[in-house]
């Protein structure tokens, strides 16, 4: 097989999490000439809580890359990124805004890889508020960046479906890799002038929902397909959870592993009441029953439902809140 040439053209990269890393793994593999790499700094995880590098800056290490961590895009930042003399700047997932002097210093300006097909879902966490909303499709888009939130013209776009029961790290890999393919075939495009770039259609845009903790807090008179997204799309974190009675004490209770059936029983129940459904346990919601499989109560081990069911004999009959 014939090895790779290096590709001459100056490139600076800035990203974080493992979806940044495919990217950069994916130009490091076509022999692109990475100057640097921008990422976040460290951060505290883990039990012992100690500083931990990013997946992108593990990768940068590994293939002798100078890795930058600036807290702030601020003028120090500019400055080493125009020492750089760059040609070309690919950001994917990095977490910071680039102010409009950073945009201008690359000749061929920067592009941003975004897991969603904009004007849809502009922000941070396009791949959650995809499943979250209950599409059916979802993908990639290249844009050259401008100084505000993914508002950028259009480079090119790849579309990939979502699965009926894809959770957010089941897309991630999916958009990962469509990521990597859908950038390989655009910068040679967008060097050569072959494609031109597109205005995003304004009355299109839907803008990403923040997450916090207290998103994963279940409503039971929703439907159970709205449920079911909101357990893919937060799962793992920050999961979904509910409140339960016992002996008068309310218990957070996490939902770890859930299904759905989208037909009510027979005989309808309470919203949020536990009952045996066959051989599985089901939470009545507004339409349909929820089938809890794995459950967690807080400050205890998970275990399945019918494991938790047999320990807490006034389970079945209860109120989830």
């Amino acid at each position: 097989m014939k090895e790779k040439k290096p590709i001459k053209l100056r490139v600076v990269f800035m990203g974080t999490p493992s979806f940044a890393e495919k990217i950069l793994s994916s130009l490091l593999e076509e022999k692109y000439n990475i100057l640097a790499v921008f990422t976040q700094p460290d951060k505290k995880s883990g039990r012992k809580n100690e500083f931990t590098p990013s997946p992108v800056k593990i990768l940068a290490e590994k293939n002798n890359i100078p890795v930058i961590q600036p807290e702030k895009f601020d003028e120090q930042a500019v400055l080493s990124l125009k020492e750089l003399k760059p040609d070309l700047v690919i950001v994917a997932a990095y977490g910071k805004i680039l102010p409009e002097k950073a945009l201008e210093i690359p000749g061929f300006g920067s592009i941003n890889v975004h897991a969603s097909l904009l004007p849809k879902f502009r922000g941070a966490s396009p791949i959650q508020n995809a499943i979250l909303s209950g599409e059916s499709k979802t993908g990639i888009t290249i844009m050259l960046m401008d100084r505000g939130m993914d508002t950028g013209d259009i480079l090119s776009q790849e579309k990939i479906s979502i699965d009926q029961n894809d959770t957010t790290p089941i897309l991630m890999e999916k958009l990962k890799n469509k990521g990597a393919e859908t950038l390989l075939k655009t910068i040679p495009l967008w060097i050569e002038k072959k494609i031109s770039p597109v205005k995003q259609d304004p009355s299109k845009v839907t803008l990403c929902q923040l997450i916090e903790r207290s998103d994963g807090k279940i409503i039971w008179d929703n439907d159970a397909q709205d449920i079911y997204n909101r357990y893919r799309a937060f799962h793992p974190w920050p999961g979904i959870f509910s409140f339960w009675d016992e002996n008068g004490l309310t218990k957070r209770i996490k939902l770890n592993k859930i299904s759905l059936q989208k037909t009510n029983p027979q005989s309808r129940h309470r919203l949020g009441e536990i009952f045996q459904i066959g051989e599985e346990i089901g939470v009545q919601t507004g339409n349909g029953v929820i089938i809890l499989s794995q459950i967690q109560l807080e400050g205890k081990d998970s275990i399945s439902a019918k494991d938790f069911s047999n320990g807490h004999p006034d389970f079945i009959g209860s109120i989830l809140k």
